[in-house]
């Protein structure tokens, strides 16, 4: 039975990371891109000025997603870190199979620990996937809209996604006992209670990246925020950018548009930056 168990999870967290056809780019009602990313400089650097400001800028956590072991994160933390910035990286408890809510507590008594460490007063938050979720819960319930500053998701699957609710269907309608997705399917009462009212509560700045080729946020519009946000595709930017759900925190483009969002400069990713 306990081996039936486990070959059920696997399974399960195996169907949520493989891949499926890429969908065609097409253009974003919220963000309008200029004909100055498509020629853009391949080398995308930042100033001496921009560093500094970068290195007394709140510190950066960056929030992994289901199965995201931390080294999994180190490629856009290391990007961070070469801008300047203070960078820490969140891994999700028991890899994020368990309940929302309960990692979004954990999340805020690290939170509180990256601030007593480094004196500032409120992190940007960096998420992918489902630390996306994670991070609304403890900004809309757990206090967290007083210590964040900046909300930046990656694929997150804020409105669910079709991937879990088919997990769901063949996991025997439990996800194969994987609270997380249980949670992230279309029409959970956790995403009824994260998106009712505001979607973006307090003070603090949302911006959602996405990219059409999302293997695990489908419809890909559902990783977009409404209520004032920011909703960056990376498509609408450049067309020819193939970014899959894993290489949101992997690509050149896609850091480009965090990295600007960061700063609190105009959104205008670079289509050539490796």
């Amino acid at each position: 039975m306990l081996l039936r168990t486990i070959l059920a999870a696997t399974t399960a967290a195996t169907a949520l990371l493989l891949p499926a056809t890429a969908a065609h780019a097409a253009a974003d009602p919220t963000t309008s891109p200029t004909a100055a990313a498509a020629t853009a400089s391949t080398v995308d650097t930042v100033t001496a000025a921009e560093w500094t400001a970068a290195a007394a800028a709140d510190p950066v956590v960056v929030v992994g997603g289901l199965i995201g072991i931390s080294i999994a994160y180190e490629p856009i933390a290391a990007r961070l870190r070469a801008d300047g910035y203070r960078v820490s990286i969140y891994q999700l408890p028991n890899l994020g199979f368990g309940d929302i809510r309960e990692s979004a507590r954990a999340l805020a008594s690290y939170v509180d620990q990256v601030r007593a460490a480094t004196g500032a007063s409120r992190v940007d938050l960096v998420t992918h996937s489902e630390g996306g979720l994670v991070s609304r819960w403890y900004v809309k319930f757990l206090g967290g809209s007083a210590k964040v500053d900046q909300y930046v998701s990656l694929g997150s699957p804020q409105y669910g996604t079709y991937v879990a609710n088919l997990v769901n269907f063949l996991g025997l309608g439990s996800c194969a006992g994987i609270v997380a997705c249980q949670q992230m399917t279309i029409g959970s009462s956790l995403l009824a209670d994260l998106n009712a009212g505001d979607d973006t509560p307090g003070p603090v700045r949302w911006t959602t990246v996405r990219t059409w080729q999302d293997e695990l946020v489908r419809p890909v519009d559902n990783a977009v925020l409404g209520d004032g946000a920011t909703n960056v595709l990376v498509q609408a930017w450049c067309p020819l950018r193939v970014v899959g759900h894993l290489g949101l925190v992997l690509d050149g483009t896609t850091y480009t548009a965090v990295r600007q969002t960061l700063a609190g400069a105009q959104i205008r990713p670079n289509c050539f930056a490796v």
